[in-house]
């Protein structure tokens, strides 16, 4: 109940904000911040007009919110195997702003340091496919494939990467500008540990 009042707090008080650059290129601005409470990490980047943050989320706080809408079981434990990140997105420029989620990849490193190829990152509309399957129609939570945003506009909602507990990897995302594509990296970043005990 912590972290669910932790990344709820934070999205409410402030739109965090991580943005990137064109052709790939590192964020301009990155910081790393640690929750002193928790030991979990929040990425927040900013360039370009777009803005992103990403908060480390554990496995028990998936598992709580999905097990509250009566998930079967077997969905909310594999909802919790994901790397899964609270994440908020804003327009901070003049101009209309756009993202889709299909475009963004991710590439994990090995134990060696060694980057393996870039794979795509799973979309809601991929995980509510699958949820209907099993007869699952809630579909709050997770961050929208598509924004279209406005000037000063915002979106939130989880993102999910399929990796083991810990992993290391790089987000490589995409945004448009009055339709002029703009793409950017945020490196090392790391999912959530097991619990809150390995984090410290």
């Amino acid at each position: 109940m912590q972290e669910i009042k932790y990344f709820l707090t934070k999205s409410v008080l402030f739109s965090a904000l991580l943005a990137f650059t064109l052709a790939e290129a590192v964020a301009a601005k990155t910081s790393v911040h640690k929750n002193e409470i928790s030991g979990l990490l929040t990425w927040t980047a900013a360039d370009d007009g777009f803005q992103i943050e990403l908060i480390q989320l554990l496995p028990d706080f998936i598992r709580a919110i999905y097990a509250k809408h009566n998930f079967p079981a077997e969905e909310v434990e594999r909802a919790a195997s994901y790397c899964v990140f609270g994440t908020i997105l804003k327009n901070t420029s003049e101009q209309h702003m756009s993202y889709r989620v299909a475009d963004w990849r991710y590439r994990a490193k090995d134990e060696n340091g060694k980057y393996g190829a870039p794979l795509p990152v799973k979309t809601k509309t991929q995980w509510l496919e699958e949820w209907r399957k099993v007869g699952i129609t809630f579909s709050w939570t997770l961050l929208p494939d598509v924004g279209e945003f406005s000037v000063g506009d915002w979106q939130q909602g989880f993102t999910t990467i399929k990796l083991p507990r810990e992993t290391e990897f790089d987000l490589i995302y995409k945004w448009q500008l009055d339709g002029e594509m703009h793409s950017g990296t945020l490196q090392n970043l790391r999912c959530a540990p097991e619990s809150l005990v390995e984090s410290n």
